[in-house]
């Protein structure tokens, strides 16, 4: 008979584990989608910001993101360098970079208007299931939406 003061460390009763596990199914799943206009999941996800903002700060990329700087600035020289955005020191702060997107990158915004709607296509959860999820995945990440 096992040990139950080990039943904790099973994989089974971790909530780590299909989180981590559903989401590199969910970015496997949109790898194709993005080969297509050659961008990775995390570009992609930063294009989404800059579609909607234009110009942010990496610090406020980064909150929105989850993402660290150690993450990030590799990511905006490599987007940069595709021509997606620009990286400037702001006027207001030089500590702080200023990213924005360049016209290249706005065009992009229509080679990608499909993806969200085929994503949604490869989820066996209906409206109200995936409401509930983004709900309960932002009350884990601590921004109740």
């Amino acid at each position: 008979m096992e040990n139950q003061n080990y039943d904790a460390l099973k994989l089974e009763n971790q909530i780590c584990f299909p989180l981590y596990a559903a989401a590199r199914e969910i970015v496997k799943q949109y790898k194709p989608m993005l080969d297509k206009v050659d961008l990775t999941y995390t570009q992609y996800i930063v294009m989404m910001v800059l579609w909607e903002k234009k110009a942010v700060t990496t610090k406020e990329l980064g909150h929105r993101l989850f993402l660290d700087s150690g993450t990030l600035t590799p990511l905006l020289k490599k987007m940069e360098a595709k021509g997606l955005l620009t990286r400037k020191r702001s006027k207001h702060d030089e500590r702080n970079l200023d990213v924005t997107i360049t016209e290249k990158g706005e065009l992009l915004k229509e080679q990608a208007i499909e993806i969200p709607a085929q994503m949604a296509k490869c989820s066996q959860l209906d409206s109200e299931e995936m409401l509930m999820l983004y709900k309960t995945l932002y009350k884990i990440l601590g921004q109740e939406k």
